[in-house]
């Protein structure tokens, strides 16, 4: 059976994508991804066939202020960058690649709309892998109207329901307790256990890690985006926290050169990239800016957090994280490093965090796993209709 994989945006939307395929791979499926060209080395890196599609361009590397969270600008960013503008691009890409490669089935994140309209005026059945924990964030009032404007481009019937979204197949990788109440998942989609990036073969720990003191270890992200529009975020939140008798671990993102900081205490260690999957295991409590990714990953391993939202799903992913109990919220933008220092000392002090956090884990735990996931999607492949839960 031919897979092939597409995804809007960055490594955030490519990365949940990567389990399934390495399953399939393995299983004898030909694989082969599509995205941005920006995107194409990361997924040679990853052992797959790339094809290029839509415009180059990404975050790029400069660094910008920080903003203060605004749910309806990241809206806009949704329905006109995504919706609109994204979905038309991928659509028209996606039509003359998959005359080509002739997939069997396509499967994508729940953001490539374009990969969604592609395979419904070919007719390929396609599968969507939830990369948005809250399930809050694609909402019919924000992407309806750009996304029917394109598929009647395409000579699709109009779809105000957003059928669309949920026509086949829907992978949700996340724990079904941790979804907003009011956005339940359709009939069509399947929780499974968060199909969380193993780290590269040749990745190892810093040999530092196995020889920290023993007291709580925190860890510290602003993601692989965000990061880089925090301003003076890394700066507050380590000047408040650096003293405390923890150890401290930060990854900045290769954009970023830790000697910024400074000199920093015994500690405190500020690196550019540790993969998470290798230092979850040895924390005992997560800063994050709140994206699914820093999230989920760090429920899975029954960590607690404090979140500092910035900007897309985050601020959704703070109120599910607060209505669970696993973590506070801070506001990126007018704490101080007192505040921080004083939501650090209380989280670590109050063990109801960690115990609320442990429940998810034993909750992520109990789910069906990746091979599941693969053989839905074999079945999609053989029967070409839609796939229920129920």
């Amino acid at each position: 059976m031919r897979l092939l994989f597409g995804f809007v945006g960055g490594h955030g939307h490519f990365e949940p994508l990567l389990p399934i395929a390495r399953a399939a791979a393995q299983a004898g499926h030909e694989v082969a991804f599509t995205g941005r060209p920006g995107m194409v080395p990361a997924i040679l890196a990853a052992g797959f066939v790339g094809f290029p599609t839509g415009q180059a361009g990404g975050d790029g590397d400069s660094r910008r202020p920080l903003l203060e969270f605004n749910a309806e600008r990241e809206d806009q960013v949704l329905r006109e960058g995504f919706a609109r503008h994204h979905a038309a691009e991928r659509a028209a890409a996606l039509i003359t690649l998959c005359a080509d490669w002739q997939p069997d089935v396509i499967v994508c994140d729940e953001v490539d709309f374009g990969s969604m309209i592609a395979a419904e005026k070919l007719g390929l059945p396609y599968a969507s892998v939830l990369v948005i924990a809250s399930g809050a964030f694609v909402r019919p009032e924000v992407v309806a109207e750009p996304l029917n404007h394109v598929r009647v481009a395409y000579g699709l019937a109009p779809d105000p329901d957003l059928k669309m979204l949920s026509r086949y197949l829907i992978l949700s990788p996340f724990p079904p307790r941790y979804r907003d109440l009011a956005f339940p998942l359709p009939r069509t989609a399947h929780s499974l256990r968060p199909m969380i990036l193993e780290a590269p073969p040749a990745a190892s720990l810093p040999v530092w890690v196995a020889a920290l003191p023993d007291q709580p270890t925190l860890y510290f992200t602003l993601g692989t985006v965000f990061n880089r529009e925090s301003g003076d975020l890394f700066t507050r939140v380590i000047n408040g926290i650096r003293d405390l008798p923890i150890n401290l671990i930060v990854t900045i993102g290769s954009q970023i050169d830790p000697a910024e900081f400074g000199p920093q205490p015994d500690n405190v260690h500020i690196e550019r990239y540790i993969p998470q999957t290798l230092l979850f295991p040895h924390c005992d409590l997560v800063i994050s800016h709140g994206g699914s990714g820093s999230v989920i990953g760090s429920l899975a391993h029954g960590l607690p957090s404090i979140l500092l939202p910035m900007g897309a799903d985050q601020g959704l992913n703070a109120a599910c994280c607060e209505r669970l109990g696993v973590g506070q919220v801070v506001d990126a933008v007018t704490c101080t490093s007192e505040t921080i220092r004083q939501v650090v000392i209380q989280v670590l002090e109050t063990p109801s965090y960690r115990h609320a956090a442990e429940r998810m884990r034993d909750e992520i735990q109990a789910l069906p796993g990746v091979d599941h996931a693969l053989r839905l999607i074999e079945q999609l492949g053989n029967d070409k209709r839609p796939i229920t839960s129920i």
